[in-house]
C-alpha cells in the first residue's frame, strides 16, 4: 500500500537532512591520520560503542562477515549495535563476533521497506518469527513519523519490544516519540540521529522522558573542526548519560568510513572533559545495553 504523501515527504526530508551533513563529514574524514594528530594518547585510543550500524542485504556479497568484523575491530569499537535488512546480516555478524555485536531486529526484509513497513501486515509475523528464533537487545532502527506510530503494525512492534524487554531504536520525529511512550511509558527508546532536531527540542524531550537516549549519527555539526558548539556542550553536560555515537552504514559504501568516523568522533570528543567524553564514547551504550550478554540463540 502506498504511503500518504505527507509521511513520504517526512521520510524524504529526513534523508536529505542526513545527506547534507554527510557530505561535510566525508570531507572531514578524508584524512583520518590528521584527525588523531595531536590528540592525547588516551583520546586517540578511546573505545567507541557504536550505536548505529547496519549490515544489509546489499553489503553481504562484497563485504563478507569476516571482513566486516575486521573493519569494526580496526575502528577500535568496543561494541556495536547492528541491525540489517533482512535480519540474516545481523545473525552472520553475531556468529562471527558475539563479543562485539549487539543484535537489533529491524522490521525490514529489504531496505526498500523503510517507507512501507508500518502498513504492511506481514511485518508483525516476520518480527514474531525472528524473536522466536534468535536473541536480540533491541528492535530497530525503524522509521516512523507522527500519527503513523499509532498504526497497528508499529503498535505490535512496541508490544513485542515490551514483551521481550528490548530497546526501541526509532528514526522518528518528536511527535512519533511521544506516541511510542504513550503506548509504553516504560519503554527504553534510542532516538536515532537525535531526531535530526534542534538542541533545544532535544533538551525538552530528554527532560520529559527519562527513558529516552539519543544517538548522534549524522549529527556532524557537533564535531565541526574538532570542536563542540556551545549549545551541544551544554546539552551533553546537562544530560551526560543520555548520548552515544553512531556511524549509520545505511548504504554499503558507508562501511568504508567506519574507521575514519571513529577517528573523527575521538577528535571532537577530545574537546570535552575526559569523563564526559568517555560516557558518550562508550559508557552510555554499555549502560543502556547492560542486560545484553552474548549467548546461544533460542
Amino acid at each position: 500500500m502506498a504511503r500518504p504523501a505527507a509521511t513520504a515527504t517526512r521520510v524524504d526530508s529526513a534523508m536529505r537532512a542526513a545527506l547534507a551533513p554527510a557530505r561535510r563529514l566525508l570531507a572531514i574524514v578524508a584524512a583520518p591520520a590528521a584527525l588523531s594528530l595531536g590528540l592525547p594518547a588516551a583520546a586517540a585510543e578511546l573505545p567507541i560503542f557504536d550505536a548505529h550500524i547496519h549490515y544489509s542485504h546489499d553489503a553481504w556479497d562484497n563485504l563478507p562477515p569476516k571482513d566486516a568484523v575486521a573493519i569494526l575491530r580496526k575502528a577500535g569499537l568496543k561494541r556495536a549495535v547492528v541491525s540489517s535488512s533482512g535480519d540474516d546480516g545481523t545473525q552472520r555478524l553475531v556468529s562471527e563476533a558475539p563479543d562485539l555485536v549487539v543484535p537489533s531486529l529491524r522490521p525490514y526484509r529489504r531496505r526498500s521497506e523503510v517507507t512501507t513497513w508500518a502498513r504492511d501486515d506481514t511485518v508483525a509475523a516476520f518480527l514474531e518469527e525472528r524473536l522466536a528464533r534468535s536473541r536480540y537487545a533491541a528492535i530497530g532502527e525503524f522509521h516512523v513519523y507522527g500519527a503513523d506510530a499509532d498504526l497497528p503494525v508499529p503498535r505490535r512492534l512496541v508490544a513485542l519490544a515490551k514483551q521481550h524487554r528490548l530497546v526501541l531504536h526509532a528514526h522518528s520525529d518528536a511527535d512519533a516519540i511521544e506516541r511510542l511512550f504513550r503506548q509504553d511509558p516504560e519503554a527504553r527508546i534510542l532516538w536515532a540521529h537525535s531526531g535530526f532536531d534542534r538542541p533545544d527540542t532535544v533538551r525538552e524531550m530528554l527532560k520529559k522522558h527519562p527513558r529516552l537516549w539519543c544517538d548522534l549519527a549524522f549529527r556532524s555539526e557537533q564535531g565541526a573542526a574538532g570542536k563542540v558548539p556551545a549549545e551541544w556542550r551544554a546539552l551533553f553536560t546537562e544530560f551526560p548519560d543520555r548520548f552515544m555515537v553512531g556511524t549509520d552504514t545505511f548504504t554499503p559504501e558507508r562501511w568504508h568510513y567506519i574507521v575514519e568516523h571513529a577517528h573523527w568522533s575521538r577528535a571532537w570528543l577530545a574537546d570535552l572533559p575526559p569523563a564526559l567524553a568517555e560516557r558518550i564514547a562508550w559508557r552510555n551504550g554499555e549502560a543502556l545495553f547492560a542486560g545484553w550478554t552474548p549467548g546461544p540463540g533460542k
